[in-house]
């Protein structure tokens, strides 16, 4: 047994490794294209970043000067390689606008988008999927018409529209949450100076440092931006996950085991459900994703200042250099949610590993 059982195991291993390897591969080359796309777009963009360094009125040695000063009077493949070198090792290089490091301003304002697509996330996946799966075993019924009317909506209104009115109503009228902005203003300056920055994401700084007066106005001040991404995270979700649903629950072997007498709740959310993750994971990542790289309408309707307001307002500045950095960090939040949701493949489903 000992001889037969270690060359089986020899093999798991190499095949692990080569599946890593593989992977390992497939999002450097994704991540490496990434960077060209970004690199073209710097070269062929009608903005001159020397000049937006030196202004207009600077003498031909300055401006020459500058230019050596960024590598623009290299080879292209040089400054290709040099830019790679660069965002390999977390430099995203200077804001024309700001004149700091674009790679520290991206760090304070990620932790914002992060926690705000974190949430949404969270309501879209506890709302979205045991609705979607209500909707799929009822097929035709008022649930399930009520479902993908509430999803169809959640998906065709604009959210800055949505956004605006539920300010409107639930803060101008009501005063149930509070306005844009991460905190009230007294609020603010106290958690500039109160609390340690550990995460950068409110609501679990202030807890940690035990503020949690700071915590409820924090609390009050997401519900609603958060509340108007996970509708739009559970409109999608719930969507997809009764068209999963629907499929899973049409064939044999469902069937079988309802003809043996199985219970339906075991039926539905065991053994259904449990093929359905895979495809389902997919669909969350790629929710996750969308959020975190910068809910621009959500963010600029509610003030939160995050990565999607950040990329935003540099865009009008025609700060090139940051919008490029941005879409960086946005690229390789999609290449790390790929690679978690292969590796969650693996997990759920044997047959993938």
């Amino acid at each position: 047994m000992a001889h037969t059982s270690s060359p089986s195991r020899s093999r798991r291993l190499t095949a692990g490794l080569r599946s890593f390897a593989g992977l390992a591969l497939t999002l450097g080359a994704t991540f490496l294209g990434l960077l060209l796309v970004t690199f073209v777009i710097a070269r062929v963009v009608p903005i001159d970043p020397v000049l937006s360094i030196v202004g207009e009125r600077a003498t031909t040695e300055q401006y020459n000067a500058v230019r050596e000063a960024l590598g623009l009077d290299q080879p292209l493949w040089r400054q290709f390689l040099i830019y790679v070198g660069d965002a390999v090792t977390g430099d995203l290089g200077t804001s024309l606008r700001t004149r700091e490091p674009i790679a520290e301003e991206i760090a304070r304002y990620f932790p914002a988008t992060l926690e705000l697509a974190s949430i949404a996330t969270i309501f879209g996946v506890l709302v979205g999927v045991p609705a979607g799966i209500l909707a799929a075993t009822r097929p035709g019924t008022w649930v399930d018409q009520l479902v993908r009317l509430v999803g169809l909506a959640g998906y065709s209104m604009p959210v800055f529209w949505l956004g605006l009115m539920g300010l409107l109503l639930f803060y101008g009228i009501l005063g149930w949450v509070g306005g844009p902005g991460r905190l009230d203003a007294g609020f603010e300056m106290m958690f500039e100076f109160d609390v340690t920055r550990a995460t950068g994401m409110i609501l679990i700084d202030t807890a940690l440092a035990g503020r949690w007066d700071m915590f409820a106005n924090a609390l009050s001040h997401i519900v609603l931006p958060a509340g108007v991404l996970g509708y739009y995270s559970m409109a999608y979700i719930s969507r997809m996950t009764r068209s999963f649903m629907m499929n899973e629950l049409s064939q044999e072997y469902i069937t079988t085991a309802r003809v043996k007498g199985m219970p339906e709740w075991r039926v539905i959310w065991i053994h259904a459900l449990k093929n359905v993750m895979v495809p389902l994971i997919t669909v969350i990542a790629l929710s996750y994703a969308n959020l975190l790289e910068g809910s621009v309408l959500t963010e600029t309707v509610f003030a939160w200042p995050g990565l999607g307001l950040y990329i935003t307002n540099a865009l009008f500045a025609a700060d090139m250099p940051a919008v490029l950095g941005g879409t960086i960090v946005v690229g390789a939040v999609f290449v790390g949610l790929n690679m978690f949701s292969d590796l969650l493949y693996r997990l759920v489903d044997p047959r993938a590993r």
